[in-house]
């Protein structure tokens, strides 16, 4: 006789979502965000709760996916789907902050976001000292004098948001692409079954 198929075939590796870069990236927009509404948003405000529940599903729905994956292929493409879908909410919330609050908006190329990018931060707090770094940096240009905090750190949100959707672009695509190699979970399960009945069978 055959030896059993694995039930590892059934059901694969799932759920190693604090190693995925677009949770850590994600849950580090949650950090900020919510330190950002803390400081600049009128507390219990619906901005200032629109804004929180946004940061936090970009990172929960990240998560949910992974966690998902074991069995249904379908459900962690939606999730992280609608977590790419909540940062790009929580992308217009700041976009408009500046708006309101006649702020400029960044180029994406700007070197003091590219800094941010390359310092790669994992906290609020790293996130919080390259804030510093480009406020007392430029407190000796006269032509910049005025910028500010909720400035700077409106237009770092965004451009780590920038990068987590790229990053759960790119995860989309990855699984798109494994759902057409390997099929879902009912198909596993089906190929599994077929391949433990033949394991039964005497060999001729």
């Amino acid at each position: 006789m055959r030896p059993p198929p694995s039930p590892d075939l059934i059901l694969p590796p799932h759920g190693g979502y604090r190693r995925l870069k677009s949770f850590q990236v994600a849950r580090l927009i949650y950090d900020i965000t919510v330190r950002f509404c803390q400081r600049y948003i009128p507390v219990g405000s619906r901005t200032d709760d629109q804004m929180v529940q946004a940061a936090r599903s970009g990172a929960q729905n990240i998560a949910e996916g992974s966690m998902a994956s074991a069995t249904s292929s379908k459900m962690e493409m939606k999730l992280t789907n609608v977590a790419r879908a909540s940062l790009e909410e929580l992308r217009r919330d700041y976009e408009d902050y500046l708006r309101q609050h006649s702020l400029p908006l960044w180029n994406p190329r700007d070197p003091r976001l590219t800094q941010l990018i390359a310092l790669r931060p994992t906290t609020a707090d790293h996130v919080a000292q390259w804030a510093k770094s480009i406020k007392h940096g430029h407190q000796s240009i006269p032509s910049i004098m005025s910028i500010s905090y909720p400035e700077i750190a409106a237009n770092g949100a965004l451009a780590l948001i920038t990068v987590a959707s790229s990053l759960l672009r790119r995860q989309l695509a990855a699984q798109a692409r494994a759902f057409l190699r390997t099929g879902g979970f009912t198909e596993r399960l089906h190929r599994t079954r077929l391949a433990a009945r033949r394991s039964k069978e005497p060999r001729s």
